[in-house]
């Protein structure tokens, strides 16, 4: 009780200084302030958010290593390079350059994004762009179409658009046209996303596998050594000790204890399956006797470490020697496909945590929060990474709590924390962190209730994106393939109906949601700016020829005349119809 009165008296007094009426904290004088948010209860969602997400420190380096940076092979079998001491010993620095660039701009970029956003999203290298970058654009020991050099110079352009779209309000536009069942649908699709990955070998408990061409998914849970060469388990199934004490200790556990409502359940689940699976010559350790691991455990055994970045700041190519097509290429799809991403998450994340304006189909500060996140994709290049993105592991601290940017602070605090203790959050295992990707999963498919079921010009395309983002390992890909769905059906039915004078209707049609070309809420600052400079500049003609608009046969101007049938209007009906 006593150290429940200490966190109750901190929280009041964070909530009464200018900290708490900054970040909208639930005791503090703010009028806008967020009920449900506390002190103490970010802090622990920021612990939440980063233990989720310490896996991209050693994961992405390693991902991003593959390609082996700036060192040079000059075997034209590139694949044979490793055998190479020098090339070798080169490749492993850069592997350690990298957990420090993660870990840095991880830190950097959540900790600038929750001070200017107050959003509880962190942001790190993504995945899934991170391997798009290493094995197909710059390819393993660099046998792929470009440079690494040169495709850190395509990430870095790559976000000075993104920033240009920012401040123009491009992006915030495109993120209002999408219709707002399928906005809906990709955060369900991001839950299940979550779960794959919790379920998966690399970052999970390792319970599914690859499958081949007549199963894409197939039961896992053996140990490793018991793949075959196709990444599925050739025998024992299900007998992996690790994965056990995944689903004991990192989910049964958690889920008893969330169920009582403890506090920092999951770190303690994520921490908990760490602790036992540190020691060595058990059968659920994280360093086994063998090459590899051998190498985590003398990276382990420094327990604080600092390894400077001579091979991977600041390695930028303007001279695009090698593949100028490729380049361009490489260019678009990072664009695209971050665009799509990143705006998709950071949007599911802001929904999720229930602080969206669903009137306007946006959020507070969303131009900062879009450049922000395009700021440090710049920022990242620079350093030597893949694009920087809003990670949707936030949602485990969003989960525990968060929603303000203190949590973002606090993760980003343990980033920069991080790059000095490297060693120790580099080993957290992936069997530690998998069932709570699966429960936060868990926790973000509830809202696949806000769907509408009613129509099927809105039921297809949501299944579409829900089911396609798990399945293509992409945000990007399932939203792209509903929007698709969408357009193409929706599309069609809406010439019968013209063409036919609306006698002709789909049943349920009048309970289809109402979505407009236009976009809901304000558009974008220039297309006001346009239009104010137009109607000024038809004031000053008027005026100069002696009239004040030109007389429509009912007496009225046109130029003052409003449209009574309004977005709002059609949005009001729509509601009550439903």
């Amino acid at each position: 009780m006593e150290l429940r009165k200490f966190f109750r008296s901190v929280d009041l007094w964070v909530a009464n200084s200018r900290v708490g009426s900054y970040f909208r904290l639930g005791d503090s004088v703010n009028p806008d302030k967020i009920d449900s948010a506390s002190f103490c209860r970010e802090i622990r969602a920021g612990l939440t958010t980063f233990a989720t997400m310490a896996y991209i420190i050693s994961v992405n380096a390693s991902i991003l290593s593959s390609t082996g940076g700036p060192c040079v092979c000059d075997l034209e079998d590139k694949q044979t390079c490793d055998g190479i001491p020098e090339f070798k010993t080169c490749k492993e620095d850069v592997r350690r350059e990298l957990i420090t660039a993660t870990a840095a701009i991880a830190g950097l970029s959540s900790l600038v994004f929750g001070i200017l956003t107050n959003l509880p999203v962190a942001l790190a290298p993504g995945m899934g762009l991170n391997a798009y970058f290493a094995f197909q654009v710059v390819g393993v020991n660099g046998g792929g179409k470009i440079p690494y050099q040169t495709a850190l110079t395509a990430v870095f352009i790559e976000g000075i658009i993104f920033v240009v779209l920012a401040l123009s309000g491009m992006r915030q536009w495109l993120v209002k046209l999408i219709p707002s069942t399928l906005k809906v649908a990709t955060g369900v699709g991001i839950g299940f996303f979550l779960t794959e990955i919790g379920l998966s070998y690399s970052v999970g408990i390792g319970a599914i596998t690859g499958g081949g061409p007549v199963t894409p998914l197939a039961l896992g849970g053996c140990p490793s050594e018991l793949l075959n060469e196709k990444g599925m388990c050739a025998s024992g199934q299900m007998t992996s000790p690790k994965m056990w004490l995944g689903i004991f200790c990192g989910g049964i556990v958690t889920a008893f204890l969330m169920a009582y409502r403890i506090k920092y359940s999951l770190v303690i689940g994520i921490a908990l399956v760490s602790v036992i699976s540190w020691p060595r010559n058990t059968t659920v350790t994280y360093f086994p006797d063998n090459e590899v691991g051998n190498l985590r455990f003398d990276f382990f055994k420094q327990i604080i470490a600092w390894h400077p970045m001579d091979k991977t700041l600041n390695k930028l190519d303007w001279t695009f020697s090698r593949g100028g097509s490729q380049f361009a290429l490489a260019l678009f799809t990072f664009l695209y496909v971050d665009i799509i991403d990143a705006t998709a998450t950071l949007y599911s994340m802001v929904r999720f945590c229930g602080i969206d304006d669903r009137k306007d189909g946006d959020f507070r500060r969303s131009t900062l929060a879009y450049c922000t996140d395009a700021f440090f994709i710049s920022i990242g290049a620079l350093f030597g990474s893949s694009p920087v993105t809003a990670f949707i592991e936030s949602g485990a601290g969003i989960a525990e709590g968060g929603r303000t940017g203190i949590t973002a602070i606090v993760s980003g605090l343990c980033f920069l924390v991080s790059i000095f203790f490297a060693p120790i959050f580099a080993s957290l295992p992936p069997w530690a962190t998998g069932c709570t990707l699966i429960m936060v999963g868990c926790m973000m498919i509830r809202q696949i209730t806000q769907v509408n079921w009613y129509y099927i010009g809105d039921v297809l395309p949501s299944f579409v994106v829900m089911a396609l983002i798990p399945f293509t390992y992409s945000v990007a890909y399932g939203l792209i393939a509903g929007i698709f769905v969408y357009t193409i059906l929706n599309g069609l039915v809406g010439i019968v109906v013209y063409v036919s004078g609306g006698r002709i209707e789909p049943r349920e049609y009048d309970l289809k949601e109402y979505w407009t070309w236009k976009g809901v809420g304000r558009p974008p600052w220039f297309v006001r700016v346009l239009k104010q400079r137009c109607q000024d500049q038809n004031e000053d003609r008027n005026t100069a020829s002696g009239g004040n608009g030109t007389d429509d046969m009912d007496g009225s101007s046109s130029m003052t005349r409003v449209n009574p049938v309004s977005n709002e209007y059609y949005a009001a009906n729509a509601e009550a119809k439903l």
